[in-house]
């Protein structure tokens, strides 16, 4: 099983996935949890280079980053651990960066999916969570964590404005389960089990 986490930065992705690592967990399900940029030794290098490096980064040299990073993920780290049987929860994929680094960052969202797919060799989540949230109710959010924003995160509200519309546009897919972010955590981690539950994989 491979669920991703989506949504604009402040939506509370990190929060429900690890709830239901915990869940999975306590079912008896071998579970990798990871993240991108960064869940490889290579993935956080490129991380640094995304998010914490001095100067700008071009909008095409970002997206191809971004690929680069998920294709070695997904040979080194993602494929293995679903061939072994075990679930994979991964905090963003490839909807981020059609979302991002696509509509967002004003590219062409069709050539930027079409990378994201070509740099994953095809491989598809089985559930996508859309954590949707207000572009602005979620810059406050994240405002109020008081930590460093890192180079996306202090972008304007109208670049995720874009970015949540690209993802509600895309979130017509079966794969998508769109929940509202406004929830009390507990309430959307409910949403996702149900989910899940008529899936018949808990």
């Amino acid at each position: 099983m491979f669920i991703t986490f989506e949504g604009i930065d402040g939506v509370g992705k990190s929060t429900q996935l690890n709830l239901l690592e915990s869940y999975f967990k306590e079912r008896g399900f071998q579970v990798v949890k990871t993240l991108e940029p960064g869940g490889t030794e290579l993935g956080q290098e490129i991380r640094h280079l995304l998010l914490h490096r001095k100067g700008e980064v071009s909008p095409r040299a970002e997206a191809l980053l971004y690929a680069a990073d998920r294709a070695h993920h997904v040979a080194t780290r993602i494929r293995p651990a679903l061939k072994e049987g075990k679930v994979v929860l991964a905090d963003r994929y490839f909807d981020s960066s059609v979302a991002y680094q696509g509509a967002a960052r004003d590219l062409d969202v069709e050539e930027v999916k079409n990378i994201s797919l070509w740099a994953v060799d095809g491989l598809i989540p089985d559930l996508t969570i859309l954590l949707d949230l207000d572009a602005s109710l979620a810059v406050e959010r994240r405002s109020k964590t008081g930590a460093e924003p890192d180079r996306l995160e202090r972008e304007k509200v109208d670049f995720f404005e874009r970015a949540r519309a690209e993802y509600l546009k895309r979130s017509t897919e079966e794969r998508f389960l769109v929940v509202d972010a406004t929830l009390e955590i507990d309430e959307i981690q409910a949403v996702i089990r149900e989910r899940l539950a008529s899936m018949g994989i808990v």
